[in-house]
């Protein structure tokens, strides 16, 4: 893991309904959004509904549509089918998850959010700082400081 970057934000999903009228630009077409989504995040979590339905063709555009940088956060599901095999998919167990997730909607206080990322950099793995709700306030917050603390 050591080639992905030490913090990463992002949020549940890229197609939230009240982000039509902000986040994206207007008459931004849907097919669009995660091309978009990915300029300013550097990570989205996929529930299994969602990813377990992708097809083939799905997950080669959104590979495509997205940078090299940018990963895929995949929900555990119970049989799960082969996700597609790439570095940047990862599947969140719930023992990697205590050690690489930090829910930004359920401790969205900075200074502990701060101090996790500070001991995240002593183990030299990726920390992703998701949001369920996808709240832009918070993840504006969040990659600020990530930014100011040099992530």
């Amino acid at each position: 893991m050591t080639s992905i970057p030490l913090v990463l934000v992002g949020a549940v999903g890229w197609q939230h309904p009240l982000w039509r009228n902000g986040f994206y630009p207007d008459g931004l077409p849907d097919d669009w959004m995660l091309s978009y989504y990915n300029t300013q995040f550097q990570a989205v979590y996929l529930p299994a509904s969602v990813w377990q339905a992708a097809s083939k063709t799905s997950w080669e555009q959104w590979l495509n549509d997205t940078r090299a940088g940018f990963y895929f956060v995949l929900e555990p599901a119970g049989a799960t089918p082969p996700q597609p095999a790439r570095e940047r998919v990862l599947l969140a167990t719930q023992a990697w998850e205590a050690r690489h997730v930090w829910w930004l909607d359920e401790t969205p206080d900075l200074r502990l959010l701060a101090q996790r990322i500070a001991q995240q950099a002593a183990t030299g793995e990726p920390l992703f700082v998701l949001s369920r709700s996808g709240d832009l306030g918070l993840l504006e917050q969040a990659n600020t400081l990530r930014q100011v603390m040099g992530y």
